[in-house]
């Protein structure tokens, strides 16, 4: 027999996951107890823990619009009147009724009223989350 010394052993345990996937902060949520029996329910169906499915569901989830600034209400107002009058003159257009619009041009004026909205609300096309 060796000597206790010589003797290795593995570590043993669950090995090291991949660094750039390990969660390592915390965030603490409370909930009531019907809320936390109705979160481990929802996990269990997908057959998760209930932080992988507030994960899942947290991440993938398409935020609603952000409100619009009480300095920009005025403009919001006006640009959302403007854009109705588009649409009420690609409608016509799309029907086939009398229109003397270029159609390019109506559909580089709806980008433009889009654009417009996106900078009145404060947040570009690239954070636009929907």
């Amino acid at each position: 027999m060796q000597p206790d010394a010589a003797i290795r052993r593995s570590a043993g345990g669950r090995p090291k996951g991949d660094p750039a996937a390990v969660c390592s902060t915390t965030i603490g949520v409370r909930v009531s107890a019907s809320e936390y029996a109705t979160l481990r329910a929802k996990a269990a169906q997908l057959h998760m823990t209930p932080a992988q499915w507030l994960r899942e569901a947290a991440l993938a989830r398409c935020l609603p619009s952000p409100p619009v600034e009480a300095i920009n209400r005025e403009q919001y107002a006006e640009l959302a009147r403007l854009a109705a009058n588009l649409n009420q003159l690609i409608r016509l257009a799309n029907e086939g009724g009398r229109v003397t619009v270029a159609n390019d041009l109506l559909e580089r004026m709806t980008i433009e009223a889009k654009r417009l909205r996106l900078a009145l609300l404060g947040i570009g096309e690239a954070g636009y989350d929907r």
